[in-house]
């Protein structure tokens, strides 16, 4: 039973722990995800060859730094995402991020199951002639997505352990044949993007920020079955600083030799059906894992149910509404996203500045019902990401950070360990 127990109440144990490849594997999964090669092929198409690498390079560095923080404390604690925050937002007040954490998430499964279908449905009947309604396409697949999430951690290596290595054979042969077809690297490095399309540096720095850490701040949600608190740094690193900017590599190559963004466009292009759908398969199967996975744990710390369960309500609700969520939700989604960055900053300020590295052993441990401070200094985090120039999303990390330190130095706090019983 314990192999099966995804201890969303409480640390997981250290008999409990894997292995670094296995959870490297389980990060690749999370960050190979379509929505990174499309952002990448906007990128390509906008920037010089150079100042694409360097968007990206350093982008994802600071994702792949950002992230390496969160996951050494998820391994050196063993709790998830939304028991690190009862330490800085408090029992209740730990609600409200794993509400916008869990919620963003569902969306984003319900938008990756649209995501899979509408251009499957496309592909089979220009190729193939084949006439298949879009709605069985996404019951299909938002079950199937759902199913293997019941499994939890196990099902989500043994899934990265296939897609993983699949998508970047496949992807970057993709990417050989789109090469040759430009003429070599050399060609490639020629490639001037169009007045209309031309992106500014900072904002294509944002755009390779933003597009994972949302994502990126659930880190401990996986990392916490580490063995070793630097092991996670360098799992960390690997997922984001390698992993997503392979992802972005793959979509500004296809981008640039077909015009398409979408990698499992520019792979029909290529002649490639079979490779396209198995590889938008896979990819977008194990980011939606991981995202019902994550939200499951999210909400469980809210109602105290098992994660599992809200696991597959939270899929079958995503598969339910995945065409309207597809067509309407984007936007709001994006938005929800910019309020999440904040978290990560408080959560990592509570451990390293606050704390200093030193939490209550969790079942001992005696929490405040709300801590104002964190609340307020998410505000000023969205506040900053918003006003202050440079980037967005570093800005409200930062400033959530920051805000944090100084409201706990300024107001009158008990100390993290509470002297007020949990409610919970």
């Amino acid at each position: 039973m314990a192999a099966q127990n995804d201890y969303s109440l409480g640390p997981v144990p250290k008999s409990e722990r894997k292995g670094f490849i296995a959870l490297s594997l389980v990060m690749l999964g999370l960050t190979f995800f379509s929505a990174s090669m499309w952002t990448g092929g906007t990128l390509g198409t906008g920037l010089s060859y150079d100042d694409f690498f360097y968007a990206v390079l350093l982008g994802n560095l600071i994702l792949g730094i950002y992230t390496a923080f969160l996951g050494y404390i998820g391994t050196k604690t063993g709790l998830s995402t939304h028991l690190l925050a009862r330490y800085s937002f408090g029992t209740k007040g730990s609600y409200i991020p794993s509400i916008l954490l869990g919620g963003t998430q569902v969306g984003w499964f319900g938008v990756g199951v649209a995501m899979f279908a509408l251009p499957v449905q496309k592909a089979l009947l220009g190729e193939m002639g084949v006439v298949l309604d879009v709605n069985t396409i996404i019951v299909i697949a938002g079950l199937l997505m759902t199913v293997t999430v019941y499994f939890g951690i196990s099902a989500l290596m043994v899934l990265s352990f296939v897609a993983v290595p699949a998508i970047a054979i496949l992807g970057g042969y993709s990417v050989y044949l789109a090469v040759n077809d430009l003429g070599g690297i050399t060609e490639m490095q020629k490639i001037v993007p169009a007045v209309d399309k031309k992106i500014d540096f900072n904002t294509a720095l944002a755009l390779v920020i933003g597009s994972f850490i949302s994502a990126g701040t659930l880190t401990a949600d996986f990392v916490r079955f580490g063995r070793k608190p630097m092991a996670a740094v360098a799992i960390t690193l690997i997922a984001f600083f390698i992993g997503n900017s392979l992802m972005f590599i793959f979509g500004a190559a296809g981008a640039a030799a077909t015009g398409f963004a979408d990698i499992s466009d520019v792979m029909m292009t290529q002649g490639l059906l079979i490779p396209a759908i198995i590889v938008l398969g896979l990819n977008i199967w194990t980011t939606n894992d991981n995202a019902l996975y994550a939200s499951g744990l999210g909400f469980s710390n809210v109602t105290g149910i098992d994660s599992k369960k809200l696991a597959m309500i939270n899929g079958v609700i995503g598969t339910v509404f995945a065409l309207w969520l597809y067509n309407n939700f984007v936007g709001w989604l994006s938005f929800l996203s910019a309020a999440i960055p904040p978290i990560g900053g408080v959560l990592i300020a509570d451990y390293f500045l606050i704390h200093r590295g030193k939490y209550a052993e969790f079942a001992k441990a005696e929490f405040e019902t709300i801590r104002w401070q964190a609340l307020i200094a998410v505000a000023a985090g969205i506040a900053a990401g918003q006003l202050l120039p440079g980037v967005v999303p570093v800005n409200a990390v930062i400033g959530g950070a920051i805000a944090y330190f100084v409201c706990c130095k300024v107001m009158a706090s008990k100390s993290i360990n509470a002297t007020k019983k949990s409610d919970a």
